[in-house]
């Protein structure tokens, strides 16, 4: 989903109808800085919110999710499009959240191995290979180099925590 495009469509669909962002705020339920927020393309709607604003824009919710007005001929092939790019979406927040979980989990195991006197080695190994299947699983959805820079860098660190556990 291009945020940037959606962002720009959403605040020309208002501007068209005459809409602050305050006003818009306000008939969804929301504060101001959300559409200022959606409209610079820096994050998208809640997706409850996609009825309500379609409605108060008078488009439809393929047209927000495409960013444009869509031609009658293009609807079902632009609908499919959108529904593999909502898929895709839903994917990497849940990757998001796992990774933020495993984090806090590793901080919590490696602060347990500290105070119970025990190596730490083999959790941390176990965490970075989950960690890396993590990013380079996002890398093969997003194509971000960031992903697969650190999807690597996480394999490294269990080579090094190995070989580290090893020899100790």
């Amino acid at each position: 989903m291009n945020q940037e495009k959606i962002g720009k469509f959403i605040a020309n669909m208002r501007k068209a109808k005459k809409l602050t962002q305050e006003e818009l705020s306000e008939k969804l339920g929301i504060t101001k800085n959300a559409v200022s927020k959606w409209e610079r393309g820096l994050c998208l709607m809640d997706m409850s919110l996609l009825r309500p604003l379609s409605e108060i824009l008078g488009v439809s919710i393929n047209e927000i999710l495409s960013g444009e007005k869509i031609e009658n001929n293009d609807i079902e092939e632009k609908s499919e499009e959108n529904i593999i790019k909502l898929t895709e979406l839903v994917n990497l927040k849940t990757m998001k959240y796992g990774i933020m979980g495993m984090t806090i989990l590793f901080i919590i195991l490696i602060l347990i191995s500290f105070l119970k006197s025990m190596s730490p080695f083999a959790l941390v190994s176990l965490i970075c290979a989950y960690n890396g299947v993590t990013f380079l699983s996002r890398y093969k959805i997003k194509k971000d180099k960031n992903d697969l820079f650190a999807g690597v860098m996480f394999f490294i660190a269990v080579i090094c925590n190995t070989f580290a556990f090893i020899i100790s």
